[in-house]
């Protein structure tokens, strides 16, 4: 589970019940923490740049545009585009056991930046270039993803001169992994549809595509 550390509880004030932000700010991201310590329901949130919300804690209910409402607990990660509206419901919400949520905004130019690098360097199936999700999707954190959250948690609150630096290759690493998840889940949703003529085939099929993507 994702945890924060010592150095947010010392720096954060709350000033409200319902999403309480702490924010932290550097050149290419912004890392928000978000607190709820009691039971809500429709709580409006758009950024205005793409976002990686994590769930530290509690759970959370979420109405997006055109997908149907789901469950978001710890250990699951959602991507949205640039200006998404989430509608948020907070069922279980207490004082004692508050909802807590990492968000972070990644500047579209880094995005662009990390992209336009994978499809030089990296080959994608089926002779498809690399492309950032304009849709949103959920997924469960594996290990890569956790350890590399948590270093960004990190170094966010890390009063470090060099964090920039440190936030900036994270990132790189972040992105090329989330687009790498993204591709695969795509792959077997399609492989594991009624369609599909051969399971075998598919298993194959997705082995390959994990094999040509790794580094």
């Amino acid at each position: 589970m994702l945890q924060l550390n010592d150095a947010f509880y010392q720096q954060r004030k709350l000033q409200t019940l319902v999403e309480n932000q702490t924010t932290y700010r550097l050149t290419s991201a912004e890392m928000h923490v978000f607190e709820t310590h009691q039971q809500a329901e429709r709580v409006l949130l758009r950024f205005d740049q793409p976002v990686l919300a994590s769930m530290l804690m509690g759970k959370k209910v979420m109405h997006l545009e055109e997908t149907p409402s789901f469950d978001f607990l710890p250990g699951e990660s959602l991507i949205l585009p640039a200006k998404e509206l989430m509608c948020i419901d907070f069922p279980e919400a207490t004082l004692d056991n508050p909802t807590k949520c990492l968000a972070m905004n990644i500047s579209e130019e880094k995005v662009r930046q990390v992209v336009q690098l994978m499809n030089e360097q990296m080959e994608h199936t089926r002779q498809k270039e690399w492309q950032f999700t304009n849709n949103s999707f959920k997924f469960t954190n594996d290990q890569a993803l956790h350890s590399i959250i948590n270093r960004l948690l990190f170094y966010f609150m890390e009063n470090h001169p060099s964090r920039d630096l440190f936030v900036e290759l994270t990132l790189q690493e972040l992105i090329v992994r989330i687009l790498q998840a993204e591709n695969r889940q795509l792959y077997l949703n399609r492989n594991t549809s009624p369609t599909t003529s051969s399971p075998v085939a598919a298993i194959v099929e997705l082995i390959c595509n994990n094999l040509q993507q790794s580094f």
